[in-house]
């Protein structure tokens, strides 16, 4: 991967926000993979009471977030992907949103970014060295980067979660505030038993030069997050909620049930004061005043921005405000999370492919034709298509089927997780509920033919079947079971109907290699962590190809023998609090050789990214 990276003009269209997708040059080979994230986000500023809303960037707005003002107040840094969807880089602009110019721009996450009080520096977060989110400093003036928390002394257990968030400079320049989960455990939501992670964080501060760490605020089980410093320098605030509720605040359905306040404390002497109290999740805090402190509440009928001194709220839907230096006006984000549509082009991050966003469960026939569960943009039936878009095809339609309607809207019923057969006449899948949904309903292994004839259920039904991946030699459907009873990976002989048991560990995903010789599954090998392993048709050799414990799984073979898979082992790119309607935020695509080597990163967002699929290049 091209880690290179730049500080240097970029052509004036991009500032414009004019449009630079093309289509894949025919040389290239795609990289089909999903991501969950908002799909729009446009800048906004108004008065502090709300008024004379306006949008910040006029005609020049693509997709931006994450906005600070600059020390005088007559400037604004934000993060766009004016570049590519999903890469993030930082711009600075005039508030009249004239003057865009890139301040950090590259393969790598840049975001957060915060100028010092004398505008000479400016302190940001990024993954460009190695792909963990550290906080940078950047001096205007010479182009010198440093990695202000790269130090040994600095960082933590490089096994363990280590990511640095959301700097905040002091108002006489010489710290930086900063929220860090350095040192703390991995751990799944619901008492560990969750697929996704948690994420507990402490406040942190350290010398503009990278010495004198300390940690300032900290509280076993919870999350501290966002700090802001005082005008006077001498306390920080920041949002407090229970580390389970990180979990909570990123799903539609719970945000509204999470309560966190703000507080603040004296740096010198940790004495912390509870700035808010009652339900509601408060987050973004920023000191108006002294006395005075703004902040953001997210989800529920009371949403909109808040101060402490009691004045009425601005009610509205926004995201990540940010008020001026005379707290006079406030800016901030509005997000849109409309499915990406089939094929659109997202920033690639290896020039050998071109990067295209695909519906979920992506696999391609002998004959280039590919399958996907149409779950982001239809109502999770199967849908068939060539490789351009063509010749689109509801093979299975769900809808009349039994399952539950409302299920089937959430995208928690449906046809999951197609599979050709090797002669791509046939496509395996499961139907029925998942997710959560698996512990009360049922799921049951299914066949079709590619027109969509001959419907055929391969198991009963009493036990919950799914994600099955058809054999070399097309004779045997390898898929999962779920039940409190029985779990594992299971064998069917589609002449005999036989089932024979391959494992009965926690499995799932199964997916056959090319060459019929091996299998491909994520195994959860204790109460956090998931793996990805391989195991023969017989069930023997089992091997481990991974062993970080942030997360590795949703693994399939590419058609030259790779693994690619989705992994976590680089930890959260931002407070994991702060995203909306999405899972594992930290989720990247790598791909690995078949016996575990070769490991190499392909995708660095901010974003969740899953599912690959490689088609050659034509």
């Amino acid at each position: 991967m091209d880690r290179r990276h730049f500080l240097a003009a970029v052509p004036a269209a991009l500032m414009a926000g004019k449009a630079m997708a093309a289509a894949p040059a025919s040389s290239k080979g795609v990289m089909l993979m999903n991501r969950i994230g908002p799909s729009s986000s446009e800048l906004y500023i108004a008065n502090a009471d709300g008024s004379n809303e306006r949008k910040l960037l006029q005609g020049a707005s693509v997709f931006e977030y994450h906005a600070s003002f600059g020390p005088d107040g007559k400037s604004v840094i934000f993060t766009s992907e004016r570049l590519g969807d999903g890469q993030s880089d930082l711009f600075r602009a005039n508030l009249d949103g004239s003057g865009i110019q890139p301040l950090v721009v590259g393969s790598a996450v840049d975001d957060s970014g915060e100028l010092s009080p004398d505008g000479s520096r400016l302190a940001f977060v990024s993954t460009r060295q190695g792909y963990v989110a550290n906080v940078w400093i950047l001096d205007l003036k010479t182009k010198r980067l440093t990695n202000l928390t790269g130090a040994p002394e600095v960082q933590g257990d490089p096994s363990l979660p280590n990511g640095f968030f959301r700097p905040a400079w002091s108002p006489d320049g010489k710290q930086i505030a900063f929220s860090s989960d350095r040192n703390t455990d991995w751990r799944g939501h619901h008492e560990g038993k969750g697929w996704e992670h948690t994420q507990e964080l402490s406040i942190y501060v350290i010398g503009a030069d990278g010495k004198g760490l300390r940690r300032v605020a900290s509280k076993p089980g919870y999350c501290l997050g966002s700090p802001k410093w005082s005008p006077d320098g001498k306390r920080v605030a920041f949002y407090e909620l229970t580390t389970e509720d990180t979990w909570f605040t990123r799903r539609p359905d719970t945000v509204g049930g999470v309560t966190s306040q703000i507080v603040s404390v004296d740096v010198a002497t940790g004495e912390r004061v509870e700035l808010t109290s009652g339900p509601g999740f408060k987050l973004f805090p920023q000191f108006l005043s002294d006395d005075v402190v703004a902040y953001q509440r997210k989800g529920g009928p009371e949403e909109g921005l808040y101060t402490t001194d009691g004045k009425p709220p601005i009610k509205r839907v926004v995201r990540s405000p940010v008020w001026s230096p005379d707290g006079k006006s406030v800016i901030y984000e509005k997000v849109g999370f409309k499915a990406r549509g089939q094929f659109k082009p997202l920033y690639s991050w290896d020039p050998k492919f071109d990067y295209l966003h695909t519906d979920v469960f992506p696999v391609v026939a002998g004959d280039g034709t590919l399958a996907i569960t149409e779950k982001q943009q239809g109502n999770s039936s199967l849908v068939t298509m060539n490789r351009d878009g063509s010749n689109r095809r509801v093979v299975f339609e769900v809808e009349g089927r039994g399952l539950d309607p409302v299920l089937l809207k959430k995208g928690l019923a449906g046809a999951f997780m197609p599979g050709w057969s090797p002669d791509g006449q046939w496509l395996t899948f499961g139907m029925g509920v998942w997710f959560q949904e698996r512990t009360k309903g049922k799921a049951t292994l299914m066949r079709v033919r590619r027109d969509g004839t001959d419907y055929e259920p391969l198991t009963d039904g009493t036990v919950h079947s799914g994600f099955p991946s058809y054999s070399a030699d097309g004779k045997e459907i390898v898929f999962r079971v779920w039940g409190e009873s029985e779990k594992g990976l299971r064998v069917i002989n589609l002449d005999t109907r036989q089932i024979r048991v391959l494992t009965t560990g926690y499995d799932n995903l199964p997916f056959w290699s090319p060459d019929g010789k091996r299998i491909v599954f994520t195994r959860k090998v204790d109460a956090v962590n998931f793996d990805v392993f391989t195991i023969r048709p017989d069930g023997s050799d089992l091997q481990r190809l991974t062993t970080n414990r942030g997360n590795d799984g949703h693994a399939v073979w590419s058609a030259d023998g790779r693994i690619l898979f989705s992994t976590g082992m680089y930890g959260f790119r931002e407070e994991a609090a702060l995203y909306d309607n999405t899972f594992q935020p930290y989720g990247q695509i790598m791909v690995m050789n078949a016996d575990g080597t070769g490991k190499r990163l392909l995708t660095d967002s901010l974003w969740e990214d899953s599912m690959p699929m490689y088609l050659p290049a034509k």
